[in-house]
């Protein structure tokens, strides 16, 4: 299959988890032990809302659930650090082997095409799962949670990732897993590429089954 662009893809720029590496259940568990300790319904149809967006929209969306007064800003920010702090601890047990073998030859073959590769991810542990995957070294530029002030769908984290790589935004693919990253995209006037669960996205400009199709964008 050979996926037809507007023919100027220089750059590729990845959402992390949930494309390159699945961190999901990582996720839902450190957000589950901290709405256990406060008494919080959580389970996976709550988090499946939280797929794209920021650990602060995240922590309000749990809260919808919570009973008792509504919690100041010191207080969420307190508990957003708490999640983070199980969520970090259960990446330390990451390994090289959390990325699929058939992804880390899809983004060296990409490189040897001489494609710009990126991360475009509203994470603040991007480095760090970066590092402890071993994958730091396919990429050119990292655009995180670090460095933005909005989170998808606001464009701004793949533009910024865009500018990192020196690219135009209409000269990058942006693979997302997420209707809300794939909302950013378009909205950054870039090629919107849906992959696993947000395949069949209609916001899409197109979707892949396998993520070695990205082989034939062209």
């Amino acid at each position: 299959m050979t996926t037809k662009t507007t023919g100027t893809i220089k750059g590729f720029i990845f959402d992390l988890d949930g494309v390159i590496v699945f961190t999901d259940k990582l996720h839902y568990q450190a957000w589950k032990r901290m709405a256990d300790r406060l008494g919080i319904a959580f389970d996976e149809t709550v988090n499946d809302r939280l797929r794209g967006v920021s650990r602060e929209e995240s922590l309000d969306i749990i809260l919808e659930n919570a009973h008792g007064p509504a919690l100041d800003a010191e207080e969420k920010r307190r508990l957003a650090e708490e999640k983070n702090t199980y969520y970090r601890e259960l990446l330390e047990e990451l390994t090289p082997d959390a990325v699929e073998e058939k992804v880390k030859d899809t983004l060296v073959k990409l490189r040897q095409r001489g494609f710009r590769l990126a991360i475009g991810s509203s994470s603040k542990n991007a480095g760090l799962i970066l590092e402890r995957t071993g994958i730091a070294g396919l990429f050119d530029a990292v655009s995180d949670g670090n460095n933005i002030q909005r989170s998808k769908p606001d464009p701004e984290v793949f533009l910024k990732a865009a500018a990192f790589l020196g690219l135009e935004p209409a000269d990058c693919a942006v693979i997302e897993d997420a209707e809300a990253g794939i909302r950013a995209a378009k909205a950054g006037g870039m090629f919107a590429v849906a992959v696993h669960s947000a395949a069949g996205c209609p916001l899409a400009d197109v979707s892949l089954g396998t993520f070695e199709e990205l082989l034939n964008i062209g």
